[in-house]
């Protein structure tokens, strides 16, 4: 019998590299919601907004940035996604207006998009075996997940040593590394006669019309209000609303002494659980049905996220819901991947997953946005969190009806 190949292939390891130092800088920019307000003398919602255009554009950029891949290859999509990320971060270095912040941030989230999920998932979908295409998938989004572990703690530390537009440009300088994995990106993928024979256009109308594909789309849409709301504003809401640190207790022998510096390290906390979560998910997408499992995790979600609002914030609840969410916070990416490439195959998966995507970062300029606003108008974010709550309640019954079956292209197309 034919040993397995190893999973840990050169592709595998330079994918996870880029998703790292993107997730870095990507999940660290909800930290500087405060010292930039305060800076600049900007009210909340103005920050909140760049973000949410953040967001906009990452989503918008996915299923564009997927298209430039299957175009013209990966290397080019990421190495020009890399270019905008960079660019984007240093001229925000030097903005000193909401609205200058705000339309800078379009090319951030342009380069988030060519860094991020939709590129890098089409690249280790199609070079990975079929039984291990799940676990390849939850790896790599793990990688992503390790850059949210380290992302808001350096942030942070980077912060008590210099100005936030210095941080800016060191994110500036520490994207371009992406650009040392690109060498590595090579896939031996095939694709089969029927894949080559439907266009893009063709493929996109079928996954149009189908309901499932639907059902799909609209349920990743709380995915991305939850994490999108939580990454940009969960730091500010513990600094604000968490009871006072013992400067004597447990956390302050890890260098925990003010709320501030808890909000950054529960953000690194999901992450830690993220990764054991991705990589459960990658592990359980290639033995259950994949859409039970999204269902399972929206169920949870919105189970942790009532129970967090409704008891006293304490340290305690704060590092309680941050390993619960933790382990549910991007376990949805390798299902929601695996599952598109299941049912339309891989040779478009990027741009298909893309097109999903776009409704998980719609979810995500809504939560961004929302949380300043509401934050600016009733002084908290009691109400966002109920939205996302019942986003994902919806979330978790519309993953039920779905069909997992593959979808073979028609034999009009085929022929």
């Amino acid at each position: 019998m034919r040993p397995q190949a190893s999973i840990f292939t050169p592709i595998l390891i330079a994918a996870s590299l880029i998703l790292f130092l993107s997730f870095v800088i990507r999940s660290s920019f909800g930290v500087f919601q405060i010292p930039i307000a305060a800076d600049l003398g900007w009210f909340r919602s103005e920050f909140s907004l760049a973000l949410a255009i953040q967001n906009l554009a990452w989503g918008l950029g996915t299923p564009i940035f997927g298209a430039i891949a299957e175009r013209f290859g990966d290397k080019r999509a990421i190495l020009l996604g890399t270019l905008l990320y960079s660019a984007g971060l240093c001229l925000s270095a030097f903005a000193i207006s909401p609205f200058q912040h705000q339309w800078l941030e379009i090319f951030v989230g342009l380069g988030i998009a060519g860094t991020g999920f939709g590129v890098v998932l089409g690249v280790v979908g199609r070079s990975a075996a079929p039984e291990q295409r799940s676990l390849a998938l939850g790896l790599t989004t793990a990688a992503g997940s390790m850059g949210q572990v380290f992302g808001p703690p350096f942030a942070q530390y980077l912060l008590n040593w210099m100005h936030w537009s210095s941080v800016f440009l060191v994110f500036s300088g520490m994207i371009l590394l992406c650009l040392i994995c690109l060498p590595f990106l090579r896939s031996d993928y095939k694709a089969s006669k029927e894949e080559l024979e439907e266009t893009l256009s063709s493929i996109i109308s079928r996954a149009l019309r189908d309901p499932s594909y639907i059902m799909i789309f609209i349920g990743f849409f709380s995915c991305g209000f939850q994490l999108g709301f939580m990454t940009a504003h969960f730091p500010a809401f513990v600094t604000e609303i968490c009871a006072s640190i013992d400067a004597n207790g447990l956390l302050a022998k890890f260098g925990i002494t003010t709320t501030a510096a808890l909000g950054a390290v529960a953000l690194g906390v999901i992450g830690v659980f993220n990764i054991f979560g991705t990589i459960s998910a990658g592990v359980l997408g290639n033995r259950f049905q994949k859409k039970y499992l999204l269902a399972f995790i929206y169920a949870g979600r919105t189970l942790i996220s009532t129970w967090f609002i409704l008891v006293p914030m304490t340290p305690f609840s704060v590092l309680v819901f941050s390993v619960v969410m933790g382990s549910l916070w991007l376990a949805t990416v390798p299902l929601t991947s695996g599952l598109v490439a299941y049912l339309f195959g891989l040779r478009y998966m990027g741009t298909l997953y893309g097109l999903v995507f776009f409704s998980h970062q719609l979810g995500s300029f809504l939560g961004v946005w929302l949380g300043g606003f509401m934050h600016d108008v009733f002084g908290s974010y009691t109400t966002v969190w109920w939205v996302g709550i019942g986003t994902g309640l919806i979330s978790t019954l519309i993953h039920l009806p779905i069909s997992e079956k593959p979808r073979p292209a028609p034999a009009s197309v085929a022929t």
